[in-house]
This record gives structure tokens, C-alpha cells and sequence, in this order.
């Protein structure tokens, strides 16, 4: 029998409870979980919960014989424990955004070539089908992409949340902004210019964190704006409006990596309206199932980690521009 994809997973982080269920939908098995305090009731608690071995530290992970590593963990551990994990001969998952700034990722992403390991940043609603259409949709039908809308924002009401400390990699452009800018360029490439403004928390630019930022990028023909906070008042808001020349594409919920129910894309032409609609789906699993396809060499990488340094290069200039008021060149 061929033996079980093997998963580690760092930390006992709540979206690893998304994880831990989609590698074992895709065909893998968590064979060990790693965390800052092994002795500790929730530590237990967690790998009771999920019928996962806890092993130890996060160090233990790595020593331990698994394939992969799954690295939930606060921003700014997500560069010396992945880069840990591809020196160790491990292929890494990573959550978003892959590290703090664009030569962070440029550092994994030359380890991961090195080690010749699959490194993946995880956004999982890319693998979404309603994503895949809408990007057929923008290629084929739109003509002339002139504008693009995008925005993601909810309540976070923990005060205790790491996303609040600016030195852990808090902010809502690290967090939920991550997804505007990521989805605008699987649509359009790379932008030519950043221009953004924010909300800091107390202590502004230098000592806060971006409770809200919006931004603006620019390409070809086509201006993006980009909306992201962790204070509005509707629980959950997502959505992306692509207007083009010879039509306008809009869809509500675009961002959810495993939605529980239909969701639908509206597509106007001229006077004529048409719906899709998309039926629940496992954008987790599917991540997970390509992850592992990789690094089988069975398929190329739809995204490979010169992606993740794109991402980041979007993400320093927009916080660049935030803090100093000026645009800031991409191209």
C-alpha cells in the first residue's frame, strides 16, 4: 500500500481546524502537531479534540518524519519556522501572507528552490470554482478591463488577538486585505503603482496598526481600489465588482475558502443579466489535494513561490504609501 501523505502542523491555531479536516478529505494524515507550550490543558485539549499526536515543540515537528508542514502561525514566525522547515527537507504550506515583506519571501522562496520543496502561500479561495469562473469570465467576456472594486472587512472584537500587534504582523492589509490585492492580480498581473491611506490604532504609522486601509492600484487602462478593515459594523463584508468594455461582473462572498452554500456571480452585458450560481465547496481541500499532487510531481505548481514574492512586493508598497502619503512605483 502506498504510504499516507504525512502532515505537521505547527501551532494549535483555529484555522488549523480547517486544515486538519481538508488533509484528510484530500487523502493525507496529520501525524503531528507542534506547539508553543506542550504541557499546557488547551495543547492537550486541541489534540484530543482532533485525534492528532502532539509531539512537542515546533522544533519536534520538523525532526519528525512528515512530507509537509503547515505553518498557522502569527505573521511574524511565519518566515524562521517555514524557512526552518524547508532546511529540514519538508515542503511547506504557509499561511497568509507568507512573511512580513517582500525580502522575507524572496528568502523562502529561494531556500524552497535550494531544497527543491514545494512552498505554497495558503489561499485557499483561489482554488474555489466560482474564483476559476470568475477568471474566465474576466479574460473572455468583459473586453478592456477598466475598473476593478474590491473589499473585504468584519468586527474583530478580541483585543487579545495577535492581528492587534504591529511587531507579530497585526494590521487588516496582513490580514483580510491580503485577499483584494491577491485576487486583483490572478485577474490583471502586476500592477505599475501603490497608493494607499489607513486608520492606525493608537500611535499612528509608527507604532499602530492599520485598522483600515484602502488603496489604489494602478495598471494599464485599468485603476483598482481596494478597501479592507477590522471595524465595520456588517459581521462579514466581501465582494468584487470587475467593470469592463463590454460588461460588469459582480460577486458577493468571493473570498470564502469553504463556503456552506450556493453562492452566485452576476454578470451583466449590455441589457442582459445573467446569474451563476455555485454550489458549496471545499476550497481547503482542494488547496491541500493540488499541494500534494506537486509535490508527487504529478502537476506543475499553478502557483509558485515567485507568486508569493508579487504578493509581497504589492503589500510593502501599499504600506509604504500609507505611511508616507506618496505613490509608490511597481513596475
Amino acid at each position: 500500500m502506498t504510504t499516507p501523505f504525512r502532515w505537521g502542523i505547527l501551532g494549535a491555531a483555529r484555522i488549523a481546524q480547517a486544515l486538519i479536516p481538508a488533509i484528510r478529505d484530500a487523502g493525507g494524515e496529520v501525524t503531528a502537531l507542534g506547539v508553543r507550550d506542550p504541557h499546557s490543558d488547551r495543547a492537550r485539549a486541541f489534540a484530543q479534540e482532533w485525534e492528532v499526536p502532539l509531539v512537542g515543540g515546533y522544533a519536534d515537528v520538523l525532526a519528525s518524519d512528515v512530507d509537509a508542514v503547515y505553518n498557522p502561525l502569527p505573521g511574524d514566525l511565519h518566515h524562521p519556522w517555514t524557512l526552518a522547515a524547508l532546511q529540514a527537507g519538508k515542503h511547506a504550506l504557509t499561511e497568509k501572507p507568507l512573511t512580513l515583506n517582500a525580502a522575507q519571501a524572496q528568502d523562502l522562496a529561494d531556500a524552497a528552490a535550494h531544497s527543491e520543496r514545494v512552498l505554497l502561500e495558503a489561499f485557499a479561495y483561489r482554488f474555489q470554482p466560482h474564483v476559476v469562473r470568475l477568471r474566465q469570465i474576466v479574460a473572455e467576456d468583459l473586453g478592456e478591463i477598466r475598473a476593478v472594486r474590491a473589499a473585504f472587512g468584519f468586527h474583530m472584537d478580541n483585543p487579545h488577538d495577535f492581528r492587534w500587534h504591529a511587531a507579530q504582523g497585526g494590521g487588516a492589509l496582513y490580514d483580510v486585505g491580503t485577499y483584494p490585492v491577491n485576487l486583483t492580480r490572478l485577474l490583471l498581473g502586476e500592477p505599475l503603482s501603490a497608493q494607499a491611506a489607513a486608520r492606525w490604532t493608537e500611535g499612528g504609522p509608527a507604532a499602530g496598526v492599520d485598522m483600515a486601509l484602502s488603496g489604489v492600484l494602478t495598471y494599464p487602462g485599468a485603476l483598482v481600489s481596494l478597501d479592507c478593515a477590522f471595524d465595520w459594523t456588517d459581521p462579514s463584508t466581501q465582494a468584487v465588482t470587475v467593470v469592463g468594455t463590454r460588461g460588469t461582473l459582480r460577486m458577493e462572498g468571493v473570498f470564502h475558502s469553504h463556503t456552506q452554500g450556493p453562492q452566485t456571480l452576476r454578470l451583466t452585458v449590455g441589457e442582459q443579466v445573467r446569474e451563476e450560481v455555485f454550489a458549496a465547496s471545499n476550497g481547503y481541500a482542494q488547496m491541500v489535494r493540488h499541494f500534494m499532487a506537486v509535490a508527487a510531481g504529478q502537476t506543475p505548481a499553478l502557483y509558485p513561490p515567485a507568486d508569493a514574492v508579487a504578493q509581497a512586493r504589492v503589500l510593502d508598497a501599499l504600506y509604504a504609501s500609507a505611511r508616507s502619503g506618496r505613490v509608490q512605483p511597481l513596475a
